[in-house]
């Protein structure tokens, strides 16, 4: 089981996260600041560290040096976003920003540990991929086979792409496959969702400022389009920039230079700049959102992702392959699919994509009470509501007691669920819990989460 250790100083924020994790499968120990995580723990047992940036006595970049080997992952808020890329020239493995959600948290985790290989060295440099195909993302239908072939043509050169595809298609892993195939692979890849940053500090965080630029800005900061400085930049939703940091980045492309907020000189840089987005860019320009003069700097090479729907063949193949990589990650045995889930699984619309699959594959995993997952497993079918339960238990399965009953104690509906699974959960499998609440295995997992009522242990 993957061990992992979390610095933070707020203890609400530090429980929560431990919470999270543990639900998840993984063992997790905690710690107040540096000092006290060196003196309790030998950092070098663990898989991956979680730390603050901003601790009492040190800063969480002090334990990249002192835990050589083991991948630190970096917290930082909006407001220190740019020493949050200053921490990974340090050799931090990776930052993510506060305030995030947990699908964010548990996929970052998930991806640095899943990584066959991490150095934290300063200065190191990822060497180019040498596996047989052009990019990591399995695919082996018609369509995948075009996009592999024209990202092996386009991934050598400086040219700009522009990546297309709706969410959960894979966009930022062929953006990487990109990087890490070009003679840029050895620079910095920074990655940035501009969906994710609040308007007002996206040409800030993209270009940097000038002290006294603007309220707060009490020093000057290098932008993450500076920090790319020789290597990639990917803009992940980059329909959703405001025009004037779309101007900004024209110039970017244009020139090859960058003039930070409240300056008046710009500085040259040296950056390929790979886009995404799910809209439609084009429609966009006739409606005035995004500038034509942008559209066609970013659009020298396209790159179209197919929906997982339309990629016939695959979908099982990936559901396979994600089936493997979780359940080497959660220690838990070889799993397989039953023929009624590869069914299910083949049948299914996955309106998320890939993303949507590997999601669904992960719960599984957790919810699975033997070696074989089924399609009642996978719960793929539109979920039942929990008020039917109240109205009409099932009859053939054991019921609450009467201390339980909802109508006898004025409990809403998640008290009475709440009240229901702690009662029962250790005399009833989740398929029985399921079923005698009238609702979904996937719908008695969210509603775990959601509530933070932890699984019963298994013996």
């Amino acid at each position: 089981m993957k061990r992992i250790l979390i610095v933070e100083d707020e203890g609400i924020i530090r429980s929560a996260l431990k919470r999270l994790l543990e639900r998840n499968g993984y063992t997790v120990d905690d710690a107040g600041s540096v000092q006290e995580a060196l003196d309790s723990y030998e950092l070098i047992d663990y898989s991956l560290i979680i730390s603050d940036l901003r601790l009492p006595g040190a800063p969480g970049t002090d334990l990249i040096k002192q835990s050589p080997g083991v991948p630190v992952l970096i917290m930082t808020s909006y407001a220190s976003l740019r020493s949050a890329v200053d921490s990974m020239k340090m050799g931090a493995v990776d930052y993510i920003a506060k305030p995030f959600d947990h699908e964010e948290m548990l996929k970052s985790v998930a991806d640095i540990l899943n990584r066959p290989h991490v150095s934290q060295k300063p200065g190191h440099t990822p060497q180019p991929a040498t596996d047989k195909s052009p990019t990591q993302i399995i695919g082996s239908c018609s369509a995948m086979q075009t996009f592999f072939k024209r990202l092996s043509k386009v991934a050598p050169t400086d040219t700009t792409v522009l990546i297309l595809g709706e969410s959960g298609t894979g966009k930022e892993l062929a953006a990487r496959s990109i990087h890490e195939h070009s003679k840029r692979a050895n620079a910095p890849m920074i990655s940035v969702n501009c969906a994710a940053i609040p308007e007002t500090l996206i040409e800030s965080e993209l270009f940097g400022h000038e002290k006294g630029a603007f309220t707060g800005a009490t020093a000057a900061r290098n932008g993450l389009v500076e920090a790319a400085d020789g290597g990639t930049m990917f803009l992940d939703e980059i329909g959703e920039l405001p025009l004037e940091a779309q101007a900004r980045l024209l110039r970017v492309l244009q020139e090859g230079e960058i003039r930070r907020v409240g300056s008046v000189q710009s500085k040259k840089v040296d950056v390929r700049l790979i886009a995404a987005t799910h809209r439609d860019l084009k429609r966009m320009v006739s409606e005035g959102q995004f500038r034509e003069d942008l559209y066609y700097r970013l659009n020298v090479v396209s790159l179209k992702l197919p929906p997982l729907r339309d990629r016939e063949g695959d979908i099982v193949e990936l559901a396979t392959e994600l089936l493997k990589i979780h359940c080497e990650k959660m220690e838990c045995g070889d799993i397989h699919l039953t023929d009624d889930a590869i069914a299910a699984i083949e049948h299914y619309s996955w309106p998320g994509n890939v993303r949507e699959l590997q999601n669904a594959i992960e719960r599984s995993v957790i919810m699975c009470d033997e070696d074989k997952i089924t399609a009642e497993i996978l719960s793929l079918d539109s979920e039942s509501q929990l008020t039917a339960s109240v109205a009409a238990p099932v009859a053939e399965e054991p019921t609450p007691d009467e201390s339980t009953d909802p109508s006898a104690e004025g409990l809403s509906l998640e008290d009475y669920f709440q009240n229901f699974v702690l009662a029962n959960q250790d005399k009833m499998s989740e398929t029985e819990l399921a079923k005698a609440l009238g609702i979904s295995r996937k719908s008695l997992w969210e509603r775990r989460q959601r509530l933070g009522i932890p699984r019963r242990k298994k013996s």
